[in-house]
């Protein structure tokens, strides 16, 4: 039985903040984050996607613009 890739979420505004969620939950995450700044951006989305691709190039440089990290989860 496969159990689903979990991946934890830091936010780099907020000291200590970070959640630890499935693929179809981080752009909901971010983009709650986001909200609590008065901003909204596509990039969340776009951000979800390169994760669940494995693509961690763009998980990278979208992170350093929505100022967070993504990592797998352990």
């Amino acid at each position: 039985m496969n159990t689903p890739t979990s991946y934890c979420i830091v936010d780099r505004l907020h000291a200590g903040r970070a959640a630890r969620v499935p693929a179809n939950r981080i752009a909901d995450t971010v983009s709650a984050w986001l909200a609590e700044l008065g901003v909204q951006s596509p990039m969340a989305e776009d951000l979800a996607r390169a994760a669940r691709a494995g693509d961690w190039p763009t998980v990278h440089a979208i992170g350093d613009w929505l100022s967070v990290d993504v990592m797998v989860a352990a």
